[in-house]
């Protein structure tokens, strides 16, 4: 988090002030359910406050709007991937269920995969977990792919360059 001088302090407080009530009935109605959009509130203006700069007064409610927006996007994209996982889950023997603690650590680690093949074409990114979750050769992903080996590799490396990318802009 970044050092605020008093002014910035300031107006962060009063674009909380101005547009707490607003933009938590907006995720409401965006959620129905209270708890979930309280929570998004929070992280809102939290990234608010990690990204280091704050909106123009006048632009204080889109800026708001949009960080709120893609908070939701992830809220709903973790539910669908947690849902797979616990679907998935419930296919198997009960006996070889996961304690809750490492079922937690697995919907975040899909969810970091998630986040590394976002934007992907589908067959590059199905190519990377073909090749690492399945274990599957270049001939065989190409078969089923239905491409060549060498679009294969192509896609592979492509795939392994746009997650090195994406984990380093995470990281700055």
């Amino acid at each position: 988090m970044t050092t605020r001088s008093p002014a910035q302090q300031q107006q962060l407080e009063q674009l909380y002030r101005d547009h707490h009530s607003w933009l938590s009935g907006f995720l409401q109605r965006r959620l129905g359910c209270s708890h979930s959009a309280a929570d998004l509130l929070q992280d809102t203006y939290l990234r608010l406050l990690t990204r280091g700069r704050l909106p123009e007064h006048a632009h204080s409610r889109g800026y708001l709007t949009r960080i709120a927006k893609g908070l939701v996007i992830d809220l709903y994209r973790r539910r669908r991937v947690e849902q797979a996982y616990l679907d998935e889950l419930a296919s198997q023997p009960e006996a070889s269920h996961p304690s809750p603690e490492v079922q937690a650590q697995a919907v975040e680690a899909l969810m970091l995969i998630d986040r590394l093949l976002r934007g992907l074409p589908s067959n590059v990114s199905r190519a990377l977990l073909m090749h690492r979750l399945d274990g599957m050769g270049y001939r065989e992903i190409a078969e089923q792919l239905g491409v060549s080996v060498s679009s294969v590799e192509k896609y592979i490396a492509r795939a392994l360059q746009h997650c090195l990318m994406v984990a380093l802009e995470q990281t700055l």
